[in-house]
């Protein structure tokens, strides 16, 4: 039986569990900072948060479609709904906090 079945973004964001969306870029320096930040997060965070990661210059269509201007940007989603937003560098607890948040919401 085959379950891994590639989900499509739109599917991954409709979720219960929130999605961290880390739009990035390959020549940006405070993304490449982020990288292992995000790494020890999503260890850190398992199960609670789900971590996708975007290059804008590979994907500007998804880029454009979330306007965005500035890389890192971060959405979190929950049930598709845009929970949370951030452009640059964010600490782990500030990440810790908003996921924290969006797992206790019920709406």
């Amino acid at each position: 039986m085959e379950t891994t079945k590639k989900q499509s973004f739109n599917e991954i964001i409709q979720g219960e569990t929130p999605v961290l969306v880390d739009f990035f870029a390959e020549w940006c320096g405070p993304c490449k900072q982020m990288s292992p930040i995000l790494k020890d997060f999503a260890t850190r965070m398992g199960d609670r948060v789900r971590i996708l990661k975007i290059d804008v210059d590979k994907s500007p269509v998804a880029a454009s479609g979330y306007k965005i201007q500035g890389v890192p940007t971060f959405i979190l989603f929950k049930k598709g709904q845009v929970l949370w937003r951030q452009s640059g560098m964010v600490s782990p607890q500030i990440l810790e906090q908003v996921v924290n948040k969006a797992n206790r919401s019920v709406d």
